[in-house]
């Protein structure tokens, strides 16, 4: 049984390595360290695209593929039927929730204004303060799962009052559901988006939302850039009645000269929320976690379905 894995230092961090299996380093898809047959576990590289998903029809004895990042939009209902698809779910909760919070408060507290204004060595505190604050926000998070508990644990010693909203209700946890999203945006003064990208997700943040959410308030996604659409994104933004700290776009990359890049309300970051140094040691704990309940028969954690 052999193991594909797409960092060479993950060999060291995979733990103990079953008996029998071998672990070899398949940096790209278009890279194969060997023949392919008996490849029973594949870890694409970090934020694969879509031209990678039909590497996998290529290994004859694929049994599992194991992402590394927690969206699995672009491999969901993509990998032949013998093929278990898991996420990284739980490796990402920590600095997600941490971007979530860093760009959060750089906004409120005017930091993209200060840089700039440090750049051209300019003392702005006349133009820019007082800034904004966290403190006292009310704070709506769109996404429950294990990064919106993780964000939600890191905002709450801010003063916040917060909101948690899931694809369904669940009342005894007092969480809110999507369908009730109409009646919470007007309320929100910063709108965090944590959910999944999904059929149903798919442009959820529409022109409907956008002008539901109150006057001066924030949206920051780190989820998935089709999550929003895009232009009417734009449309509102432009208008100034609302801010966005993005870390995802609709395209990704966001090519020169879209309208996203000079917006002076939009705060842009290169999808970089996962992108920390701890990533690997978490993620291939988790790597060695899965190749040793392969190895064992025992059932796999973080199977994806319903497209997460």
């Amino acid at each position: 049984m052999k193991a594909w894995i797409p960092h060479p230092e993950g060999r060291e961090l995979l733990g103990d390595i079953p008996e029998g299996v071998t672990v070899e380093v398949a940096p790209t898809p278009d890279r194969l360290p060997s023949d392919p047959a008996g490849v029973r576990l594949w870890v694409p590289p970090f934020l694969a695209q879509a031209a990678a998903v039909p590497a996998a029809a290529k290994l004859p004895d694929l049994r599992v593929v194991q992402l590394l990042s927690a969206g699995a939009d672009t491999w969901a209902g993509r990998l032949p039927e013998h093929v278990t698809l898991c996420d990284a779910r739980g490796v990402h909760d920590s600095s997600t929730a941490e971007w979530v919070v860093a760009a959060t408060l750089a906004h409120l507290r005017s930091f993209p204004t200060f840089a700039l204004a440090q750049a051209r060595q300019e003392w702005a505190y006349a133009g820019v303060a007082p800034t904004d604050e966290l403190a006292g926000k009310r704070v709506l998070i769109v996404g429950a799962g294990s990064i919106g508990a993780a964000t939600r644990a890191r905002l709450a010693p801010f003063e916040v009052e917060l909101t948690m909203v899931a694809r369904t209700a669940r009342p005894a946890e007092r969480v809110y559901g999507v369908a009730d999203l109409p009646e919470l945006l007007p309320a929100a003064d910063v709108v965090v988006l944590l959910l999944p990208l999904t059929e149903q997700t798919r442009g959820l943040v529409d022109a409907r939302f956008l002008a539901a959410m109150s006057d001066g308030a924030l949206l920051v996604n780190a989820a998935r850039g089709p999550v929003a659409d895009t232009d009417a994104l734009v449309a509102e933004l432009s208008t100034g009645r609302i801010s966005a700290a993005l870390d995802v776009t609709e395209p990704e990359p966001l090519p020169p000269g879209h309208p996203l890049w000079d917006l002076p309300n939009v705060l842009l970051t290169p999808h970089v929320a996962g992108s920390v140094r701890g990533l690997l040691p978490r993620a291939y704990r988790l790597v060695g976690q899965q190749l040793r309940r392969l190895a064992a028969g025992e059932p796999l954690v973080n199977e994806v379905r319903d497209g997460y």
